[in-house]
């Protein structure tokens, strides 16, 4: 087993086309469609492959399209462990309307998992050696109970691995409740985590020291679109910029922002380059059409630009 290892609970392969205009009741010609294997532990580990750096992708898959996602994935050289389910992998789909450039997403729901098969992905990752790093990222299927990550937390503990979780809802609460080394929520899953509507820019790091502080997790790095993003650890608090590029599709962008961070964990670099370069990853995604991830030459250009040389 590599010494970085994603988890993704609900995968999907993402199908990517276009229209000259989306209109309802007529027959609506698309160009041909793109396929790639999505989800978002898989894609952490399809971007850590093109930064150069080797991952074991764990995930869930099922049926005819679950066999297709995982050629899609070998045709990239991600090394893979796949828990066969009963369920089929689910399909997603992304449609840009030419006339106005708008982009359409249209995610399905998942599988309902069986307890020996969730169950079977903690087993993967108890009995594996070596792991530096877990990355568990992604939405979670019926089925899976909301303390999954908690018992994975458990685990990456008695292995001195580090945990990066990048969820959402109830199964993010648990996951902060047993701890973790790093959490990457957006500006409505940390209101969430504090039980509030929202949160004003002087309560963002106060609410996301009381988690540290509490043993919720030792780093946490706050996607905020757009304006950057904020790395926050009981010692620092660490800001960023995002470069100004022309955005054709956000997907995976967020994904492609843990890749980063994790690459960059990975290769001892500052706590501040550690985040620059996630940046750096994010963005370079939103410069591409449809699903496709981020160019390796652009993360190093838009790092080298938040770096200042």
């Amino acid at each position: 087993m590599e010494k970085i290892v994603t988890l993704t609970l609900n995968p999907a392969i993402d199908k990517s086309t276009s229209a000259k205009s989306i209109v309802p009741d007529k027959k609506l010609r698309c160009k041909p469609p793109v396929y790639e294997p999505g989800g978002g532990g898989v894609n952490v580990s399809r971007g850590l492959k093109r930064l150069g750096c080797t991952s074991t992708a764990i995930y869930l898959a099922g049926g005819h399209s679950g066999k297709f996602y995982k050629d899609l994935l070998d045709e990239e050289n991600v090394t893979s462990h796949v828990i066969e389910t009963e369920g089929i992998t689910r399909e997603n789909m992304i449609i840009v309307d030419e006339s106005s450039n708008l982009q359409y997403r249209f995610g399905m729901p998942g599988p309902t998992i069986k307890e020996s098969e969730w169950q079977a992905c903690l087993q993967a990752i108890e009995q594996a050696q070596g792991i530096e790093f877990i990355v568990a990222s992604g939405s979670v299927p019926e089925g899976i109970p909301d303390d999954f990550f908690g018992s994975l937390a458990s685990i990456a503990k008695a292995k001195k691995a580090k945990l990066i979780i990048d969820t959402s809802g109830e199964p993010l609460r648990k996951a902060v409740s047993e701890g973790v080394f790093m959490l990457k929520p957006n500006l409505g899953e940390l209101s969430y985590l504090k039980g509030v509507e929202e949160l004003h820019d002087g309560d963002i790091v106060n609410t996301a020291r009381e988690i540290i502080n509490n043993g919720g997790c030792e780093v946490m790095v706050i996607s905020m679109g757009p304006t950057g993003a904020m790395l926050i650890t009981r010692d620092e608090v660490l800001k960023s910029t995002a470069p100004m590029v022309k955005k054709k599709s956000t997907v995976g962008a967020g994904d492609s922002m843990v890749a980063g961070m994790v690459y960059a964990l990975s290769q001892k670099l500052s706590l501040i380059d550690v985040l620059k370069f996630g940046i750096a990853s994010g963005t370079a995604t939103t410069m591409n059409h449809g699903t496709e991830l981020f160019k390796k030459q652009d993360v190093e250009r838009l790092f080298s630009m938040l770096k200042g040389y």
